[in-house]
C-alpha cells in the first residue's frame, strides 16, 4: 500500500530529493485547495490531525493552513525534517499585517527546500530555497530578496496569489492561528467574499473562482461559466474530486454575492 495517496512509494523509503519531490508532486495531484468552510461559515481547524480528517477521510480539500500542515507531518512522520514557516501572502502590497495569512515548509535535506503544496496554482515539486528564477513545466516563478529580510516566491504571471514572504526560520504559530480566525470570519476576508478552488492537472492547473472555472497551461487560457447547483455540484465531483454535499448551498451563497453586487 502506497504510503500517500498518489505516490506509489512505500516503506522502507530513502529520504531524498528525489522522494521529496515525488510525494509533492502525489500530494498536489491527489488534493484540492479549497476554501469552502471560510466561504460557507462552516467550522474550521488547521491542525494536521484535523486536515487529515477532512482531507483524507472525508475527501475534501484545504487550504494552505491544511494543505502544507497536513503534508508537513506525513513528511514528518516519514523522517523528513520540516520546519513550518510563517508567511505572508501579498505582503508586498499589505505590508506587515499580512504575515501569518500562509503557511509553507522548509525541508532540509543536502540542503534546504522550500516544499509549497498550499499555493495550488504554483510549483509542482520543491524547490532549493535560494534566490534565483524557477521554471517547470513552462510556468516562470522566482524567489527573490524581499525588504526586512525577508525572501519573497513569485508566482506565475496567471496566478491568483501573487507572491508569498518568508524567512528562512521565521515560525510564529500564534500568528497563523490569529490569522486564520480572522480569515475565516472576517468580511474584509478575501475568503468570506469569494469561492476558491485549484487543482493541479498533468500540464498546469484548473481553478474555480466564483462562477468562473479556468483551465490554465503554460500556453493556453480557457474559462467556462457555472450556471446551476448542479453544474456547481457536478464540478466538484468530476473535477476536483470533492465530496461537497452542501452544492446547493453553496451556490445559493455564490448567487446572493453576485446579487449584492449588482445592487
Amino acid at each position: 500500500m502506497p504510503i500517500w495517496p498518489g505516490s506509489g512509494l512505500e516503506q522502507p523509503l530513502r529520504v531524498s530529493i528525489d522522494t521529496l519531490s515525488q510525494l509533492h508532486r502525489a500530494h498536489l495531484m491527489t488534493f484540492t485547495f479549497e476554501a469552502l468552510d471560510a466561504f460557507m461559515g462552516w467550522p474550521s481547524a488547521i491542525t494536521p490531525a484535523a486536515a487529515f480528517a477532512k482531507m483524507v477521510e472525508g475527501r475534501r480539500g484545504g487550504w494552505c493552513y491544511e494543505m502544507n500542515g497536513l503534508f508537513g507531518a506525513a513528511l514528518a512522520a516519514l523522517g523528513f525534517r520540516v520546519t513550518r514557516l510563517c508567511g505572508g501572502v501579498q505582503r508586498e502590497k499589505l505590508g506587515d499585517i499580512a504575515i501569518g495569512n500562509h503557511l509553507t515548509l522548509r525541508v532540509d535535506l543536502d540542503r534546504s527546500y522550500l516544499a509549497e503544496v498550499g499555493v495550488a496554482d504554483a510549483i509542482i515539486e520543491p524547490v532549493p530555497l535560494a534566490v534565483g528564477p524557477i521554471s517547470q513545466r513552462g510556468f516562470d516563478f522566482s524567489i527573490m530578496p524581499a525588504d526586512g529580510g525577508w525572501l519573497r516566491f513569485n508566482n506565475h504571471m496567471h496566478g491568483i496569489a501573487k507572491s508569498f514572504d518568508f524567512k528562512p526560520d521565521h515560525s510564529d504559530e500564534a500568528a497563523m492561528v490569529a490569522t486564520h480566525g480572522w480569515l475565516m470570519q472576517d468580511p474584509a476576508s478575501p475568503f468570506t467574499n469569494a469561492l476558491a478552488v485549484l487543482r493541479h492537472t498533468a500540464d498546469g492547473y484548473v481553478a474555480l473562482q466564483n462562477d468562473c472555472l479556468r483551465r490554465v497551461t503554460a500556453n493556453s487560457l480557457s474559462e467556462q461559466r457555472i450556471t446551476s447547483a448542479d453544474h456547481l455540484a457536478d464540478t466538484f465531483e468530476t473535477v476536483f474530486d470533492l465530496d461537497i454535499p452542501q452544492a446547493a448551498k453553496v451556490w445559493k451563497r455564490l448567487q446572493s454575492l453576485t446579487r449584492d453586487k449588482a445592487a
